[in-house]
């Protein structure tokens, strides 16, 4: 006969296991707002710019509150709203998000915590809202800034908060703007990598149709000059002058012009895969290096000392693309998400692009 110990211990097992099963496909955002006794705390969802209360709470005395919601199957961006001011944070699956921040600065001076999206999401508001209040909310399209948002989406163009900034708008106006030609190659850049890695996410034929709909609108008549021109550039080398962590300038057309076979490599040492990366090239440099093979690597971290002190330690050419530099060096291959490999012949043209980085040594030997 079992003790009633062990029945206990077996129900209480159940019932945690039970809460488990009940509780695995939920996200939660929860946290403090000060100075809001009494006020309602709105939790909003949006379908492409539509937003619409989910739930409600009043507030009370120390503004503790709890929001827990079924996981919709994709990231998504949800919107805390208290009277007329709103707080925006992204939920990537079943992950607890935590807010804090008071009343009279609800949606200016917050913080949010529990995943990487959400410290992302952050630290683009905050750069925002620093030039809206330095500069004037017509600031926020400045070019810098923008060159900073456009380097980030393309470090993660799949990622939730790239569709945040594509789509933010400070006192109505768009930081990235479809009318703008240069602009809508950063969306175009977001739309694809949703087309590619979130095919069934219900933003991404929203991102297509925001970007092919002005794309036609905007593209000029195609001459037969016109189109020699593109084909010559799709295959040429454009050059890229970057400075290393040693502070010299290296010019990848001075490379290219030496008659040797040349890796062409956009990067993020910050991201999770790029251990794997590097460890591909190494293999490659150490196979070819002798035969002529050179690797120019181009950094866009976001974080200069991260990318200096993982640079100092690599034997190939290692160039740092910074804010200041934008995006202009990625939008010129194509790069919409990094890593981004070419190989580059010796007769200085792009041979092919690296979609698999662990198959780069094999894909170089026709080229050697």
């Amino acid at each position: 006969m079992i003790s009633n110990t062990i029945k206990l211990l077996l129900t209480a097992a159940a019932a945690a296991m039970l809460a488990s099963c009940t509780q695995s496909n939920t996200w939660t955002v929860d946290g403090t707002i000060d100075g809001a006794d009494n006020q309602a705390l709105v939790l909003e969802a949006s379908h492409n710019g539509h937003w619409y209360p989910l739930d409600t709470v009043v507030l009370k005395g120390a503004g503790n509150f709890k929001f827990t919601r079924e996981a919709a199957g994709y990231p998504d961006i949800y919107c805390l709203r208290l009277a007329d001011r709103t707080l925006y944070f992204p939920i990537d699956s079943i992950e607890t998000v935590t807010v804090n921040a008071s009343a009279s600065a609800f949606d200016t001076d917050y913080t949010l915590a529990g995943s990487q999206a959400a410290e992302s999401l952050m630290a683009v508001d905050r750069k925002l809202i620093d030039v809206a209040n330095r500069l004037g909310a017509a600031a926020v399209t400045d070019s810098l800034l923008k060159r900073d948002l456009g380097t980030q989406l393309l470090s993660d163009p799949s990622g939730i908060v790239a569709y945040y900034i594509i789509n933010k708008k400070i006192a109505g106006r768009s930081i990235f703007d479809p009318n703008n030609k240069l602009d809508l190659r950063i969306i175009g850049a977001v739309a694809n990598a949703f087309s590619e890695k979130r095919p069934l996410d219900p933003r991404t034929a929203y991102l297509a149709n925001l970007y092919t709909s002005n794309r036609s609108r905007l593209a000029p008549p195609v001459s037969s000059a016109a189109v020699d021109t593109i084909q010559a550039n799709a295959i040429g080398v454009l050059d890229i002058s970057l400075y290393d962590e040693k502070g010299k300038l290296h010019s990848l057309a001075d490379v290219c012009s030496k008659g040797n076979p040349v890796v062409l490599n956009f990067t993020v040492y910050g991201a999770e895969g790029s251990p794997a990366v590097n460890l591909a090239l190494n293999k490659a440099y150490e196979k070819y290096h002798s035969q002529g093979l050179e690797i120019f690597q181009v950094s866009v971290d976001a974080d200069e000392y991260l990318w200096k002190q993982s640079a100092r330690n690599l034997p190939w050419i290692t160039v740092y693309n910074s804010t200041a530099d934008g995006t202009t060096n990625l939008l010129r291959y194509n790069v919409t998400s990094v890593p981004a490999t070419f190989i580059i012949g010796r007769d200085g043209d792009i041979k092919e692009r690296v979609d698999d980085i662990s198959r780069l040594s094999s894909d170089l030997a026709p080229y050697i």
